[in-house]
């Protein structure tokens, strides 16, 4: 199993650090937003009032004694308290702000610009669960305030209804935009979480109830407002639905029981986002929503599962729902799947501890380890809470592993079907790497209804597997280590013990190419000496950052070439080679050197030749795509311009023309009519040996409506090629 890191975010006892001196930090004038002659935004009337006004200057005040100043854009109400977090999301701001998560907490967002593609209309319902909103996670925004560095002002979008500034003024929530987000970040990060206000001067809100403190001393003329720590209160009371409510799926995708009765899940409201629900109903489930404290075993005989949502706050705070699930466990009665703060409650019900963290997980690339598999994945996550591993009961264990920190990010229980997880798998707008797990709390109900009892662990895809590959990598070790005498480092693949691997480089390329495949290179003998295996490069570009010293064991300056790799393999007599860092030019060496490896005893490691022959030869690739049913622009393989004008013919203009095996689509491109697609056939064959002529995406989608998600990717192909 891959190690895991060593936990550092979690929270500390620490002294404030120390101010010598109060500093107010101005806003920055450079951030401030500017409206473009074709903005559809406002009208040019309120363009011309927006300009006009000067905007009201908002501090930011922390605990810490920071002030930082910024253009409010958001409602001018009354100054408020809370929380300040970050979060790394690039995109996501409507979502996150109606997450109930964020309840009470201040929101800074790291991504520089926010709100170019403005807000979706709240008016506007699911299709399937037609009261909830299309594309919000609740019906209002719960953050006690924004902070980003720069607001659009300008913003496009097919879905937009409103500016982003309009929206939080209609929901009375006050925003600054021109703060340094990087300075607060590294500030949070250092330092941990702390309390925050958003203070207003009293010429734009009035004097209020003035609160006299550290901060009053210094802003005289803003309203001041006592710190409040949302933590200590029960939020999730005040963000948990008021009475049950049951969501249906469509009839034609009902789950049924052998009684005929929908499949039913009770869902425990401690703060649910509404992605939850449509995950679940789109599956064919019956949802019912109960609130935080609700009965839910009152009637647990008509219950087949039952789910604990997300939600804000200390989960310490929730007893009753704690309780409650305690029963649950201890009933054996149906199977249990929890996802954040419903993560950390099945855990406390367990008998386990939570812990408040330095500064928590918010972002959308978080990667977690699943510990049955060993596999990553990139996770969606916001909490401020973990669940303490070393307090786990023995029967009880960790399903995920934050890669970034090694805090806990899930737990299954080893004879029953519970489990849970600290990260969001339903999240919008991504990613959606671990969405499966609802299939696999579905299909564990399903097992249970059909055994006639909740027994046995939840059954995960890909563990046996990883169990069978363990049971294999012990066998060789066995086997290996009873012929070594020394040396039983490196790693054993396929039964060879690998201790010294040879690294393909992309060649010499122009400055500014390949930043991918260096990047990618690097990664990949950082890894490999990591598990203690010798690395050899090759690669005569200089400037790399894998040719850096101290990086590679020994690197060779030479051509990426057929000729001097085999010299390489035999001098230095690598047990392995990594065909797959080095883009085009050494996935062309590992095929112009498959058959003489066995000879030269070496084993290709990572992608096997055959699969980069099946990718790269165009009509393979386009033979697998359609044995396996997806669905593909048609296209032909040409070996010569005449069998490339004769497709062309068949499929008809526009035309992507891709080469096979060529450097960087070097070759590739559209083609309008014939005389375009013989210039483009003379290039890429002086190039490569194999074209393929494809239909254009877009004439494809006319034709056959919405693309699949592998024609998005060939679109994204055809952008690269237009843009060589």
């Amino acid at each position: 199993m891959p190690a895991v890191p060593i936990a550092t975010n979690v929270q500390e006892s620490r002294a404030p650090s120390p101010v010598s001196a109060v500093t107010i930090v101005p806003p920055c004038t450079a951030a401030i937003p500017s409206y473009g002659p074709s903005c559809g935004a406002k009208t040019p009337e309120e363009i011309e009032a927006a300009g006009a006004k000067e905007p009201t200057v908002a501090t930011l005040a922390l605990k810490d004694g920071a002030l930082l100043q910024g253009y409010s854009f958001g409602a001018e109400i009354k100054s408020v308290s809370g929380e300040c977090v970050f979060q790394t999301g690039m995109v996501g701001y409507p979502e996150s702000l109606t997450d109930p998560s964020y309840r009470g907490q201040i929101l800074v967002l790291t991504y520089p610009l926010v709100g170019n593609y403005g807000v979706p209309d709240q008016q506007e319902t699911d299709a399937l669960l037609k009261d909830l909103p299309a594309y919000f996670e609740s019906n209002q925004i719960h953050v006690a305030g924004l902070i980003v560095g720069q607001a659009s002002a300008e913003f496009s979008h097919h879905l937009a209804h409103s500016s982003l500034g309009d929206w939080l003024k209609r929901e009375g929530v006050p925003a600054i935009y021109g703060v340094d987000t990087r300075a607060i970040t590294k500030r949070i990060r250092e330092e941990g979480v702390m309390l925050g206000k958003i203070l207003f001067p009293t010429s734009v809100v009035g004097a209020g109830a003035q609160v006299a403190d550290e901060t009053s001393s210094v802003l005289p003329d803003y309203q001041n407002v006592a710190w409040v720590d949302p933590n200590a209160t029960n939020l999730v009371a005040q963000v948990s639905c008021r009475q049950p409510r049951t969501y249906s799926p469509a009839p034609e995708t009902a789950l049924k029981r052998p009684d005929g009765r929908t499949l039913r899940i009770v869902a425990v409201d401690i703060g649910m986002k509404y992605n939850q629900i449509r995950c679940f109903v789109k599956r064919g489930v019956e949802l019912v929503v109960v609130p935080w404290d609700y009965d839910f075993l009152a009637d647990a005989d008509s219950i087949d599962g039952l789910f604990l949502s997300n939600g804000p706050g200390d989960p310490t705070t929730i007893t009753a729902t704690i309780e409650r699930v305690k029963k649950a466990l201890a009933m054996q009665k149906f199977p249990i799947f929890g996802i954040c703060l419903g993560h950390q409650v099945l855990a406390l019900a367990s008998g386990a501890q939570t812990e408040k963290m330095k500064y928590g997980n918010r972002g959308q690339n978080i990667p977690c380890t699943d510990m049955l598999t060993g596999r990553c994945y990139i996770t969606s996550q916001n909490h401020g809470y973990a669940v303490r591993a070393d307090t786990l009961p023995e029967n009880i264990k960790e399903l995920f592993v934050n890669a970034n920190d090694g805090s806990n990010e899930g737990i299954y229980h080893t004879a029953l079907p519970y489990f849970s997880v600290q990260f969001h798998p339903e999240s919008t707008p991504g990613p959606c790497d671990t969405e499966v797990l609802f299939d696999i709390f579905i299909s564990t109900v399903q097992r249970c209804i059909a055994s006639g009892k909740a027994s046995g662990p939840v059954e995960f895809p890909g563990a046996e597997e990883a169990r069978a590959r363990a049971a294999q990598r012990a066998q060789w070790e066995r086997e290996l280590g009873a012929g070594e005498t020394s040396d039983r480092g490196g790693r054993i693949v396929n039964g060879r013990r690998i201790r010294k691997v040879l690294v393909l480089g992309s060649g010499g390329l122009s400055i500014g190419q390949a930043g991918e495949f260096d990047y990618s290179g690097s990664q990949a003998i950082k890894a490999l000496k990591e598990e203690g295996i010798y690395t050899v490069l090759i690669n005569p570009n200089i400037a790399t950052i894998q040719t850096s010293k101290g990086l590679a064991d020994k690197c060779y300056f030479l051509p990426v070439t057929p000729d001097c790799v085999r010299k390489v393999i035999k001098h230095e007599r690598p047990d392995g080679i990594y065909c797959t860092f080095g883009g085009q030019t050494a996935l062309n060496i590992g095929v112009k050197l498959k058959d003489e490896f066995a000879g030269l005893n070496v084993q290709v490691l990572g992608t096997p030749i055959e699969t980069i022959m099946l990718t790269e030869d165009r009509e393979l690739f386009a033979a697998s795509m359609a044995e396996i049913g997806e669905k593909c622009a048609k296209s032909h393989a040409a070996s010569s311009i005449e069998e490339a004008v004769a497709a062309a013919n068949d499929i008809g203009y526009p035309l992507i023309i891709r080469a096979a095996y060529a450097l960087g689509g070097l070759g590739s491109g559209f083609a309008s009519n014939e005389e375009e697609l013989v210039a483009l056939c003379r290039k890429a064959f002086a190039a490569s040996p194999q074209v393929l002529v494809e239909r254009v995406l877009e004439a494809y989608e006319r034709e056959h409506g919405h693309p699949s998600s592998e024609q998005e990717e060939s679109e994204g192909e055809q952008a690269a090629a237009e843009g060589n």
